[in-house]
């Protein structure tokens, strides 16, 4: 690559940098018209979005996570689909089937494609899908293709999923496997809103207004942001943080704090330390920064490392919690 070529690719980086920015802004403001509060899950959502990876929403019902994905979906220029998953669906509801149809005068087995095949799919409450839809969505998350008989599809591109996820303790509910887990990219925990935010949810939603989110980035931008972020650079003490944190979340590791010893069955593997550096970048695109350092390592570690822990059976009876082992990790790191 000459000087010249260089010095353009650097440019147009910086603007579209620039251009991130400014629809980061755009569409935090557009989301707010249909959702009260939730900043933090706004961010993370978009910068998994940013990532092209795949996000868990937890939170009890009503806390609007069904509404902030399809409002982040009705921002965006991509194709949307939404599957509700129930204890009777199959997986041929998610991924399509083969139909007898008539083509040209003879009748022919058709594929006819399921609401998986979209940019961006809303798993809603996926846990209350059984084991063989929870694998066939897996090959989808992980491969980015379908399997249907003996025919290999491809999923658009981009394709991501979005689930969300009702705590295992409400009734009616699967626990997902943790291959599963670790195909997301964060796990992103939505909280009761505050007082203030609840009164103008309560004022809002019962005032017989219906808010209109229309689409602040194109279908080209949010390719463009997606193939940028992975070439963002990050700094090397940044990239040792985040597989020191991922080795450390081990109980067998030298540098696994008390905390993961006593309460920690598996820790993270690789896949957790790139998914840290991955969102690292994508959490340093949101802010139009050039590069990702050590402080974007830790405003992700939680929702990229979390999910990746397995707890022990002596955490759950101590009241241990994946959130504290991962704050006793960043603790130990300094």
């Amino acid at each position: 690559m000459s000087e010249a070529d260089e010095a353009r690719g650097k440019r147009s980086a910086t603007e579209l940098l620039a251009r991130t920015r400014e629809a980061v802004v755009a569409l935090k403001a557009m989301i707010a018209k249909a959702v009260v509060g939730q900043d933090e899950v706004v961010d993370a959502m978009l910068a998994t979005l940013f990532a092209r990876g795949h996000a868990l929403l937890v939170g009890v019902p009503g806390l609007a996570k069904t509404l902030l994905v399809s409002s982040l979906a009705k921002a965006l220029d991509l194709s949307f689909g939404r599957v509700q998953f129930t204890p009777d669906l199959l997986p041929a509801d998610i991924t399509g089937t083969d139909v007898l149809a008539q083509e040209e005068g003879r009748r022919a087995l058709v594929f006819a494609k399921g609401p998986i095949f979209h940019n961006l799919v809303l798993a809603d409450e996926i846990n209350r899908a059984p084991a063989k839809v929870q694998a066939a969505l897996l090959e989808a998350m992980q491969e980015r293709r379908v399997t249907v008989g003996t025919k290999t599809h491809a999923l658009p591109d981009p394709f991501q999923v979005f689930a969300t996820r009702n705590p295992i303790e409400q009734e009616g509910t699967y626990p997902l496997p943790e291959a599963q887990l670790d195909r997301f990219l964060l796990e992103i925990h939505v909280e009761y809103p505050s007082e203030r935010e609840e009164l103008e949810i309560a004022r809002r939603t019962t005032s017989g207004d219906k808010p209109t989110v229309e689409a602040v980035l194109k279908f080209d931008e949010v390719r463009a942001i997606g193939d940028l972020v992975p070439r963002i650079p990050i700094t090397d003490e940044a990239v040792t943080l985040a597989v020191r944190l991922a080795r450390a979340s081990r109980p067998h590791d030298p540098r696994a704090p008390r905390e993961v010893r006593d309460y920690v069955r598996f820790g993270a593997g690789p896949r957790g330390s790139q998914a840290l550096v991955l969102s690292a970048k994508a959490h340093a695109a949101l802010r139009g920064e050039a590069a990702a350092d050590v402080g974007d390592v830790r405003a992700m570690a939680i929702a990229a490392l979390r999910h990746r822990v397995v707890l022990s059976y002596r955490a759950e009876a101590d009241a241990v919690r994946d959130v504290d082992i991962v704050s006793a990790l960043l603790k130990s790191a300094g």
